[in-house]
């Protein structure tokens, strides 16, 4: 859908409210621009002096004109120093502000956005997005003063000095003003294009840089080069019609000025006639000068539309709502009591339930165990809890008090989450460890936390111990080691409830050995929902939840369920039907007793 100018407008307008706070610093590179641009029409004068004066048979003035003409040029420099120079410090604190705002929006959108929206996109918006509206709201806004001026003050001078002649410039300017239309309308929706080729492009090579063990295990070397060989090409071909308008734009308007410009110097041999040599030569100097700033304007006219769209964009991240947070509730540390009635919920892209009126109940410190095949429902479940998503229809309750009731900072400091792919940063151990609301921890702290995590066994063999840098997302690491981290992080954290997502499924039997050791104490008196494939680990759960298609089929204990042999019986003994050692399984699930 087409914007309307207004619509176009508007969203310049909110652009330049981000100059607002250093209008000090603009307002003296606007200074600049004025002494930078007075020096144009007066060179022409200056012209005009030199000729009448070697004309004249006084040559008084010969003294003063190579002084006038330095005075000229220093002028023109420190126009041009100061206007560049503050208008440069302008743009880089716009550019700082926008780039922490969107970043610091990023912190505060829903889940939903991050599911909607692809990284590269994400990423391209704070790289190559702020950098189109800066050259929008700073260097575009230089042009147009700078040059603007320029083309105003040669255009008085102009019609000062011979005001019938310098009518044909307003024959030209309706012309002049459709075609900028025209192309203005033409560069927008090229420079939407180029933006979703740059986000494509950084989507490709994040996935690539992320995934690259994959890729080349199977062999998509020349497959994700093919894409991004494709993403490249569309760049280049919208970026070569944004150029090839731009050149076309700019020829065909030094095209009009140049037609006007003959015509006038046509006419100016017939009207000036009377004019002396200086005044004459004065005159078309100015107008020969007049199609740079014009020139520069239509840049600075594509710049701005650049910019347009890349701010509508932007705005669009900022004027997304942010996560629900209307809670006044709080609690230092709360019992861990979670109740769970007649939850339903589906997300936004869908309209078919993906839970269907789940009812739990949860006593402090008790194990509830969530099994089924995948895409039953689990995760969402637990995803709910931690109010990654709002409820469509039912209630949560911990300790009695609506989750919703919660400030939402509050009610995750009450919640320990560790999945099955565990997120590390590129830092140290201990960094990791005591990540975020955690980073006030003391050493001791830190320690004791991996010493009960079973980590300091693998920590103290590290050339650095806790200040071994890992990588990124712990690439340095096992996958039993990266496990082992994040159970000290939610040892650290020591909230009253936790939750085991998929926890020791992609484990070897070594590692998996730690993690359950782990796990006893990580479980110890803590509320705590567990996601587990491996039924052999959750046997001495409190509860468990059989999951299919959104709704709990089957609850009970295990002894319980083994002897409904309903869903839970059947898929106890596919996962155990190749099993002799009973003994090995009792084993791999004592960290639950």
């Amino acid at each position: 859908m087409k914007k309307s100018p207004n619509v176009n407008i508007e969203i310049y307008k909110r652009l330049l409210v981000y100059v607002k706070p250093h209008r000090n610093l603009f307002f003296i590179s606007i200074i600049g621009f004025l002494l930078y641009s007075s020096t144009q029409p007066l060179f022409a004068s200056l012209i005009q002096q030199i000729i009448d004066t070697l004309q004249s048979s006084s040559r008084e003035k010969m003294m003063y004109l190579p002084l006038f003409f330095s005075g000229l040029v220093v002028v023109r420099g420190v126009g041009n120093y100061l206007g560049n120079y503050f208008l440069a410090k302008v743009s880089l604190n716009v550019i700082h502000t926008l780039r922490c705002q969107i970043f610091d929006k990023y912190t505060q959108l829903p889940t939903e956005h991050f599911d909607a929206n692809n990284s590269g996109h994400m990423i391209s918006r704070i790289t190559h997005n702020v950098n189109q509206v800066a050259q929008a709201t700073t260097n575009a806004v230089r042009k147009v003063v700078q040059e603007g001026l320029t083309a105003l003050g040669l255009l008085v001078y102009l019609f000062y000095t011979n005001w019938l002649l310098s009518l044909v410039f307003l024959v030209v300017a309706p012309i002049i003003a459709l075609l900028v239309n025209y192309v203005s309308k033409r560069l927008r929706t090229l420079s939407k294009r180029i933006q979703d080729s740059i986000g494509d492009m950084t989507h490709i090579t994040s996935e690539l840089v992320n995934g690259h063990r994959i890729v080349r295990s199977y062999g998509g070397e020349a497959y994700e080069r093919q894409r991004f060989l494709e993403s490249s090409l569309d760049n280049r071909r919208q970026s070569l019609k944004s150029t090839t308008t731009e050149a076309i734009h700019n020829q065909g308007m030094q095209l009009i000025i140049a037609v006007a410009l003959a015509f006038l110097m046509y006419m100016a041999l017939f009207f000036m006639e009377q004019s002396s040599v200086g005044t004459f030569v004065g005159y078309l100097t100015a107008a020969f000068l007049l199609p740079r700033p014009i020139r520069q304007l239509s840049d600075a006219n594509s710049d701005i539309q650049k910019g347009i769209v890349a701010a509508e964009s932007l705005f669009q991240v900022l004027d997304e709502a942010s996560e629900t947070d209307a809670g006044q509730y709080e609690t230092q540390h709360c019992q861990g009591a979670l109740v769970i009635q007649n939850l339903s919920f589906h997300y936004a892209s869908s309209t078919e339930m993906t839970l269907k009126n789940i009812t739990v109940n949860a006593e402090p410190g008790q194990i509830i165990a969530l099994v089924g095949a995948s895409g039953g429902g689990k995760s969402t479940l637990v995803n709910l809890v931690s109010r990654f998503y709002p409820c469509a229809a039912g209630q949560i309750f911990l300790d009695g008090v609506d989750i919703n009731e919660y400030k939402l900072s509050n009610l995750r400091r009450q919640i320990a989450l560790v999945n099955q792919h565990v997120t590390l940063f590129n830092d140290t151990i201990a960094n990791n460890i005591a990540y975020g609301a955690l980073a006030s921890a003391s050493r001791a702290e830190i320690t004791a936390a991996a010493t009960d995590a079973y980590a300091m066994e693998f920590i103290n063999q590290l050339p650095n111990g806790l200040d071994t840098e890992i990588g990124e997302n712990g690439v340095k690491l096992s996958g039993g080691q990266r496990q082992r981290l994040a159970l000290a992080r939610a040892l650290l954290k020591n909230a009253p409830v936790l939750i085991l997502d998929e926890a020791t499924s992609a484990l070897d039997t070594e590692s998996e050995r730690y993690i359950q050791t782990a796990l006893q104490k990580v479980m110890r008196n803590r509320t705590t929902l567990v996601i587990a494939h491996r039924l052999s680990t959750i046997e001495n759960a409190d509860v468990i939840l059989v999951m299919e298609q959104g709704r709990i089929i089957e609850r009970g204990s295990h002894q319980q369920l083994l002897a409904q042999q309903g869903a839970y019986a059947r898929l106890h003994a596919m996962q155990f039907k190749h099993t002799s050692d009973a003994s090995e399984v009792k084993s791999t699930a004592q960290y639950l007793t």
